[in-house]
């Protein structure tokens, strides 16, 4: 008897094989890692060059091919043919496990990442803080050297402003032009943020009064200001120069009448 020929496969189910067999012969590395596994699957799909919508999808259409094969396979009795589309479908499930612990890694990468991220965000707000902080600092103390150097000029505007006597009309010309620069220079003073320290009629302080004497007084009460010998300055909290005052001791001792 002659040779028997094996019969030739339908057309048909040759395509169907083809849409799904090249996923089982794919090239696998000898390597135990399974993250080899996902790369040399996402080559042979073609995912590596950003085509993964279209991966997703193929893998969809040999997946139903697959278990229509395996309805056919079932029904012709072919156990070759069906532990051939098992192993496919033994293959989609370990890419879909290892997939899934894939995001959940990830995932917690990300988070991760997100609170370093935050971290070093509050860090970096904060040194910003501290650097407006030393520099608003900085330039305040260098104004206040500015004004502590020009205040015992306006000690000397003030001295002779109460000296002053004007005998006729020359001499009160001079002394409206010394009263407006006397003025100009208080208003750029105030512009600065310099203020006097309120003196008498207030309680004596010792951060912001330098006592020069101790009167009694019959008006104001122990402890109160009753005259201002020199003004004092500030610029914001930070006393420029102290005020110089007379502080009152009370009405003292009654004396005995006659």
């Amino acid at each position: 008897m002659g040779r028997q020929r094996r019969p030739m496969r339908s057309k048909k189910r040759v395509q169907e094989n083809q849409e799904y067999i090249p996923l089982l012969k794919l090239k696998r590395k000898k390597t135990s890692s399974q993250a080899d596994l996902d790369d040399e699957i996402l080559e042979e799909d073609g995912a590596n060059d950003g085509s993964f919508v279209d991966t997703e999808e193929k893998v969809a259409s040999a997946v139903m091919v697959s278990l229509q094969s395996y309805k056919e396979a079932l029904a012709n009795n072919d156990p070759s043919k069906v532990a051939e589309v098992e192993a496919f479908l033994q293959l989609i499930e370990a890419e879909k496990n290892y997939l899934a612990a894939k995001v959940v890694t990830l995932t917690g990468e990300l988070s991760k990442e997100q609170d370093r991220i935050l971290r070093i965000r509050a860090d970096f707000d904060n040194f910003r803080k501290r650097m407006e902080r030393k520099n608003l600092s900085l330039m305040t103390n260098l104004q206040g050297e500015v004004i502590e150097s020009l205040l015992p000029v306006l000690d000397e505007f003030e001295s002779a402003k109460a000296e002053i006597k004007v005998d006729s009309e020359g001499e009160e010309k001079i002394n409206n032009s010394y009263q407006s620069i006397y003025k100009r220079f208080l208003e750029i003073l105030n512009s600065l943020g310099v203020e006097v320290v309120e003196t008498v009629g207030n309680p004596y302080d010792h951060s912001l009064h330098e006592l020069i004497m101790l009167e009694e007084s019959t008006e104001f009460e122990e402890g109160i200001i009753i005259q201002e010998v020199q003004k004092g300055y500030k610029l914001g909290e930070r006393l420029l120069c102290p005020s110089m005052v007379k502080v009152s001791v009370g009405p003292g001792p009654a004396k005995p009448g006659r």
